[in-house]
């Protein structure tokens, strides 16, 4: 009998025998052993391993089990001696020798497979019929898809009334039937919330939006789950159906609700060497007239201890949400911000207010519309003006990323288009804006990512010296290409004044390497082009930025250290320092 060594230790070896040598299924039982669990994290204690041992003939057996091996024998030796014959009060002084045998008898395969009465248009796994092996998930996962199309039909109770399931040995054969009593079609009832103290409970229920009288659907049960998390009024949130539906055909669900705490303070700092020194506040009050509204204060101070062109910048901007406005799904929002930008090619004070609604389709797609009022009075040089533009600001997010901050698959498309119009004198037209991201992981454990990201601006219907200056577009500095100045390139006008462009192109690409569960290692390319052309890439000067960077991973997200330089264009030169949380892009 051969074994493979599956972990040793100074004081104790363990080894691992399966009958047929079929690899999958040996990887199978490796996986559940608790013994080998134990020898990795360097456990010597002969008590635990042999507790652990005896344990281990329970998994291995269900191992079996759920890949449709019925008759196992399985063996585990201590020093020779069957695991399960040891006795807790008589424990060796030490373990040197653990031996795994597994004779996991024949594949048992489906004879009958049935399910009754099954709904229409169930959808049963294709490993649910006669003749495939019959492994217990696959069991498992018939009987849950019956049910949950019943569930999605509005038989919102349905349930197996029978069960059988017959093992033949000498044929290898499993014989399954089930009965399902559906019981009769239900339509959503009340929504009973518990728990809440601070948010009133005609509010939960309309933020819920639960249909009442409408037909039971599971996914309307989720729906209303979500929008109550997305407040942020509630710490945690479950929505459980009413064990007994009423009379009249209606079944109530009971929402029990843990409040989250009423307020909320945040602080954040950024750092590079071009940019200088960022430092963020937030303060956030939840709950604020009891109907889950927030109110939250931002505050920002960046170009911190940089000097040269760039003086420090500040803003100051109040946002109010109401979520659940108009409908389930509708959130009201008024913002306003002051501003004062002190950047390379410009000056600006502003003030705005904008209010609106944000849609929020499902999970990964939701827009925003909106209203606003911008007063900005600039310096720059073409000289010093004063706009006011009302605004008719619209962005559309679709996000399917598998996480915000450290992103390995998926994809992010984020569009935004600002018409504006003109008041006392300035121009009008339209900003127009996208942001695109993609990741794609490589390797059995997704070790590698690629991340590429391509932005698109333009400003249409105004020439660059009609254009608020904060509506244009400059490339340089973390957002854009690391290695160059921050906003370093613009456009040159014929008299020689340098102001942004009406078109901005920006690429960035991104190689990513684990290299241990907390480290990874970073190269990247960003390239920019700044146009007087309102089309992205017609035209206009670019500059290039390349180098390297490391993350180190956290429970909040990587942080990120990145050293970059110049590789195209004149705008810049040396090596420049970014730090920061998340990823890049």
């Amino acid at each position: 009998m051969f074994f493979n060594t599956l972990q040793a230790n100074a004081q104790t070896r363990i080894g691992l025998s399966v009958k047929g040598g079929n690899s999958d299924l040996r990887e199978e039982i490796i996986g559940v052993l608790s013994t080998r669990s134990l020898l990795v994290e360097g456990e010597t204690a002969p008590q635990g391993l042999i507790a652990a041992a005896q344990a281990d003939y329970r998994r291995i057996v269900a191992a079996l089990y759920s890949e449709g091996y019925y008759g196992p024998v399985v063996s585990i030796r201590v020093d020779g001696r069957e695991a399960s014959e040891l006795s807790p009060f008589a424990v060796p002084p030490r373990v040197g020798r653990i031996n795994v045998i597994v004779d996991p008898g024949p594949q048992f395969r489906f004879g009958r497979a049935e399910i009754t009465p099954l709904a229409p248009r169930t959808e049963l796994p294709e490993g649910f019929r006669t003749g495939e092996p019959a492994k217990v998930p696959v069991i498992e996962e018939a009987g849950t898809a019956a049910v949950d199309r019943w569930r999605e039909l509005g038989y919102a109770k349905t349930e197996a009334t029978s069960q059988r399931i017959t093992a033949s040995h000498p044929a290898r054969r499993l014989d399954v039937s089930v009965g399902l009593n559906p019981g009769r079609k239900l339509r959503f009832g009340r929504l009973i919330p518990t728990g809440n103290q601070r948010v009133r409970t005609d509010r939960i229920i309309e933020i819920a939006g639960l249909p009442r009288g409408e037909q039971f659907h599971p996914d309307e049960v989720d729906k209303a789950s979500t929008r109550l998390q997305r407040t942020g009024a509630f710490r945690s949130v479950t929505l459980t159906e009413k064990l007994v539906a009423n009379p009249d055909g209606t079944l109530d669900i009971n929402a029990e609700l843990v409040e989250a705490q009423r307020r909320r303070l945040g602080l954040g700092v950024e750092l590079t060497t071009l940019e200088g020194a960022t430092v963020s506040a937030f303060w956030l009050h939840r709950n604020l007239f009891g109907g889950a509204e927030r109110l939250r204060f931002d505050g920002e101070i960046s170009n911190i201890g940089i000097g040269g062109d760039n003086g420090v910048d500040y803003s100051l901007s109040v946002l109010y949400g109401r979520p659940g406005t108009f409908n389930p799904d509708t959130d009201l929002y008024i913002r306003t911000a002051l501003k004062h930008e002190d950047e390379p090619l410009y000056l600006s004070d502003s003030f705005e207010i904008e209010g609106g609604v944000t849609r929020i389709v499902n999970e990964e797609y939701k827009f925003q519309a909106g209203l606003g009022l911008l007063y900005s009075h600039t310096e720059d040089d073409i000289g010093i003006r004063d706009f006011t533009l009302f605004t008719l600001p619209f962005s559309g997010t679709l996000d399917r990323r598998d996480s915000d901050l450290d992103p390995k698959n998926g994809y992010y498309l984020n569009v935004e288009a600002t018409p504006f119009v003109g008041l006392d004198g300035s121009g009008s037209g339209a900003r127009l804006y996208a942001d695109a991201r993609g990741y794609r992981s490589f390797g059995t454990q997704e070790k590698i990512t690629l991340a590429g990201r391509l932005q698109l601006g333009s400003i249409v219907g105004t020439d660059v010296t009609e254009t608020v200056p904060d509506f244009l577009f400059y490339s340089g500095g973390g957002g854009t290409v690391r290695g160059q100045p921050y906003q370093s390139l613009g456009i040159t006008l014929p008299g020689g004044e340098e102001i942004g462009g009406r078109s901005f192109l920006g690429a960035s690409v991104e190689l990513r390497g684990q290299v241990s569960e907390k480290i990874q290692v970073v190269g990247f390319y960003d390239f920019g082009l700044i146009s007087a052309d309102s089309m992205p890439g017609q035209g206009g000067e670019s500059h290039a930025g390349a180098g390297i960077g490391v993350r180190y991973q956290t429970g909040l997200g990587p942080i990120r250290l990145d050293v970059a330089t110049p590789v195209g264009g004149d705008t810049g030169d040396g090596v420049e320092l970014y730090i920061g949380i998340g990823q890049a892009f």
